[in-house]
């Protein structure tokens, strides 16, 4: 099979957790493990997510600045894109150490973006580190941030617009014909408009990991889609009395649910399952990067496909 994997930024440095390299390569480590595993006899596409990383870097740069005034801050285009060669390298090096016989490459995708999308004006994607309410709030009161709640904590929102299209595709398909893993689409690429000439500018967004990776699937004719993530199915009633997991559901059914999922965290991954499966009639899933073989075997992790009729919930 074709299966592309996007793989959550908290699976790449769990939350809370000190954003070193150390702790960085020791998750990318573990990951890497599994990944390897699903990688005989399929070919692999592998995006991944950046927002932690790319709130540390905003920070730094902002820092700096602080410091010396005439050293503008990267804008946020530029920070993505460092991200995905600092992530990109360091799991291309993991499996590269693993599967010796399997080349790996990365490659900078570019994401294209509507320049008047409202999200422009409604910050939605958390980046960077947790806080603490009163953190947030001090922090925002400071800094002119948005934030959000994610979780029990808060962190930094910055806009997030839907992508539209992505470039590179061909390159993509030139790699996996010669047996190649690629990484690709890392931070939901890096968020860009294309004028009338046909010429790309970068902007000042976070495009959503998940929702450009379904595109990216889409593009690649994908047999399978997965969401690698902290959580082993999506739910109802998140961390809440009466908390049901999702077995497997039709797109449709599961898209009635939407308001039980969380803008930012769940609601972003299940509509990139519901819009892979609509417009492929392929199968997606939502689970825990930790049961990835069994998710590729449709033994764990919510399923997503159009041979569901309903919700179905693990008992």
């Amino acid at each position: 099979m074709r299966i592309v994997v996007a793989l959550g930024g908290n699976a790449l440095l769990k939350r809370g957790e000190p954003m070193t390299a150390q702790n960085q390569s020791a998750n990318i480590r573990l990951a890497a493990e599994q990944l390897a595993k699903v990688k005989p006899k399929n070919e692999l596409i592998i995006s991944h997510g950046n927002g932690p990383q790319v709130g540390l870097l905003a920070l730094q740069h902002a820092a700096y600045y602080a410091q010396d005034s005439k050293i503008e801050p990267y804008p946020l285009d530029v920070l993505v894109s460092q991200t995905v060669g600092m992530i990109g390298y360091m799991l291309q090096q993991e499996l590269t150490n693993l599967l010796t016989e399997t080349p790996t490459q990365t490659l900078v995708t570019q994401v294209i973006v509507d320049e008047h999308d409202p999200a422009f004006s409604k910050p939605s994607k958390p980046i960077g580190q947790v806080y603490t309410q009163a953190e947030a709030e001090k922090l925002a009161a400071e800094k002119g941030w948005t934030v959000m709640p994610d979780g029990q904590y808060y962190r930094r929102a910055v806009p997030s617009p839907k992508p539209q299209d992505v470039t590179g595709i061909n390159a993509v398909k030139a790699l996996l014909a010669q047996d190649h893993i690629v990484i690709c689409g890392g931070g939901g690429g890096v968020p860009c408009v294309k004028n009338a000439q046909g010429q790309l500018t970068g902007v000042e967004a976070v495009v959503d990991k998940d929702l450009a990776t379904a595109v990216i699937a889409n593009q690649l004719d994908a047999d399978l889609f997965i969401i690698a993530t902290d959580v082993n199915a999506a739910c109802v009633n998140f961390q809440k009395e009466g908390e049901r997991k999702i077995a497997k559901a039709n797109p449709a059914a599961l898209e009635a649910l939407s308001a039980e999922f969380a803008a930012g965290s769940m609601g972003p991954k299940v509509q990139a399952v519901i819009n892979f499966v609509k417009a492929t009639g392929k199968d997606a899933a939502i689970g825990s990067l930790s049961d990835i073989e069994d998710i590729v075997a449709g033994k764990a992790g919510t399923r997503v496909s159009l041979s569901a009729n309903e919700v179905v919930f693990y008992e």
